[in-house]
């Protein structure tokens, strides 16, 4: 395993903030690393160095003579009014069938190819750049927060795609879903310091919190044997016989040593004013249409009822409508047609994707969170949120002309949800957070006896806050029948199934976009990894519901429901089965 780029002894830093201190780093041609840390260790800074865009205070970079390095572009590469097609070809010197075949995998075929780049939303936008990389065959990834912005249908594939890719990569995520199905190594990047590990980032996590549980037990002995040592001292120094003894314990006082637990005072705790809890409908709509006038309807037909209390997540591909209804329901954007009435004295709270861009310079961290705040928000209350979002002891002073656009986005979310709000309409209130915080937050949210109604890309903090999904698409809106997990299982399925549908469509093709026997063999042992992968998944799924059965002991409704999700498993594993089947015959037939 060649190692095609390596740090060595970096150092990099920003006046007095250290983001690499004497660090080293190694990349085989085969690893996939998710790099994980907190907003600000320099996680982005590390991207900038390795692929050229900055350089280093000290220390060296080695690049392999085969490195072929691949980046996905933050500007728009293209020319005004150039098609996909024609940039791809452009921009790679590859024949048109080559990149539609490569444009294919991003689920970019057909209309969508001869489209003008500047009429496609931003994630559409995304899968270009990425066909675009591809095309350029690199043999090493890096990728600083690729699914920021990216509709869930593009997350999946994208990390269908990482997954079966041959090559290394490094991954800057927030989203543990998408580096727990990408990548089998992690990179904690933590006070200058990088300490990469095999695993994934589900491994490291548990790594982590052992080793800090260990570390506290092991702190709290030594301060008990401290304490204990003390009193002897304390006691006994000025007694003439006990002298020596006393002087003795003070040298064994001196060599006790305690281990450092690295940032352990900023672990997010998140804790929300409470607010009355109600019943009954908090929102109803009729026959709504929304969009930005009668030439730009977005989506028309929306009848929805929500209930107070609930936490429903708006979902569905970018550029369907998902922040025109938030900031519709919400009152930023007036209704085209149709009704929509909140229930009595609902007191509404909009956190907008680029609010913060409008916060102003003026005044403190706490100036900002105390205008913000509710009658009855103590100072105490308005300090213990301003650290669940990391602004901790003298940060909460820091004039608001200082902070990056992540903390005010932060200060203007941690503000809202001072606000008392009986319901909360949240568009991507997780991006710019970390992963502990988005973590806190969404347990703070299931606790909030309010209403929320939210999207956001980040799979986990979706999973674990909604308990109702609203889905929009195709011009319509409804409630989905099923939760968030069942959501993002059929459309995975409606991926697989798209992609073998592509697959079979240019094995028949007769002329020379017919691929080669080499490339049909890639894109078969790639469906027939893709089905494997599928299989192991859904009988991890069903090995835990059947413990899940076994402790729902004589619990019939429990039991009832889990016997349910035990069919639908089955019949899931049945037909990943076939297609694993299907796809392996298929490549018995090429030798």
């Amino acid at each position: 395993m060649p190692t095609l780029l390596r740090l060595e002894g970096a150092d990099k830093a920003y006046g007095a903030l250290r983001l690499l201190d004497n660090a080293d780093l190694a990349l085989t041609d085969t690893m996939k690393v998710g790099v994980v840390g907190r907003n600000g260790a320099g996680k982005s800074t590390l991207c900038r160095v390795l692929i050229g865009d900055e350089d280093l205070d000290a220390g060296a970079i080695h690049r392999h003579p085969d490195l072929r390095l691949g980046y996905l572009r933050q500007h728009d590469p293209w020319q005004e009014d150039e098609t996909v097609l024609d940039f791809l070809q452009r921009d790679s010197d590859l024949p048109q069938w080559r990149c539609a075949q490569v444009a294919a995998r991003f689920d970019i075929a057909g209309e969508r190819l001869a489209s003008p780049l500047g009429r496609l939303s931003g994630g559409w936008r995304t899968r270009v750049k990425l066909s675009a990389l591809l095309l350029h065959e690199p043999n090493l990834l890096i990728l600083d927060e690729p699914t920021n912005f990216l509709d869930l249908r593009t997350q999946m594939l994208l990390e269908g795609f990482l997954a079966d890719w041959r090559g290394a990569c490094l991954l800057v995520s927030h989203d543990r879903d998408f580096l727990r199905a990408t990548c089998d190594h992690t990179l904690a990047v933590e006070q200058g310091r990088l300490e990469l590990v095999p695993g994934d980032v589900d491994a490291w996590c548990q790594r982590r919190l052992s080793d800090r549980r260990h570390a506290e037990r092991v702190n709290a002995t030594v301060e008990a044997r401290r304490r204990q040592l003390q009193r002897f001292v304390d006691t006994n120094r000025a007694k003439a016989r006990r002298a020596s003894q006393a002087r003795n314990k003070v040298k064994q006082i001196e060599r006790l040593q305690t281990i450092a637990i690295t940032d352990a005072e900023r672990e997010a705790v998140i804790r929300l004013p409470a607010v009355e809890a109600r019943s009954g409908p908090a929102l109803i709509c009729q026959d709504l249409a929304i969009g930005y006038g009668p030439q730009a309807v977005i989506a028309r037909d929306i009848s929805l009822e929500i209930e107070h209390g609930r936490h429903v997540a708006v979902v569905g591909d970018n550029g369907e409508g998902k922040t025109t209804l938030l900031r519709t329901i919400a009152g930023s954007l007036s209704p085209l047609d149709g009704r929509l009435r909140w229930g009595h004295d609902c007191r509404i709270g909009l956190y907008a994707q680029h609010v913060y861009t409008g916060l102003g310079n003026d005044g403190t961290v706490y100036d900002h969170l105390l205008s913000r705040a509710a009658p009855g928000v103590t100072s105490q209350d308005i300090r213990d949120l301003a650290g669940g979002f990391l602004f901790h002891g003298d940060d909460i002073h820091q004039a608001i002309a200082t902070l990056s656009g992540g903390e005010r986005a932060r200060l203007v979310l941690a503000g809202l949800l001072l606000g008392g709000h009986s319901v909360l309409v949240l568009d991507e209130p997780s991006n710019h957070l970390d992963v502990e915080t988005v973590t806190a937050l969404a347990q703070a949210l299931q606790d909030y006896a309010g209403t929320v109604i939210f999207a956001s890309h980040d799979r986990a903090f979706v999973s674990q806050l909604a308990d109702g999904v609203i889905e929009v698409g195709g011009g319509r809106s409804r409630h989905y029948p099923g939760d968030y997990d069942t959501y993002c299982y059929r459309l995975r399925q409606e991926i697989d199934d798209g992609q073998r549908a592509y697959a079979q469509q240019q094995q028949s093709a007769p002329s020379q976009r017919q691929p080669s026997t080499g490339r049909l063999r890639f894109e078969l042992e790639k469906r027939a990894a893709t089905a494997e992968r599928n299989v192991t998944k859904l009988e991890q799924d069903l090995a835990r519901l059947e413990a899940d059965m076994l402790a729902a002991g004589h619990d019939p409704q429990r039991l009832l429901t889990l016997d349910a999700e035990q069919t639908r498993l089955r019949q899931a594993l049945a037909s990943a089965e076939t297609a694993w089947c299907e796809a392996q015959e298929q490549l018995d037939a090429l030798e």
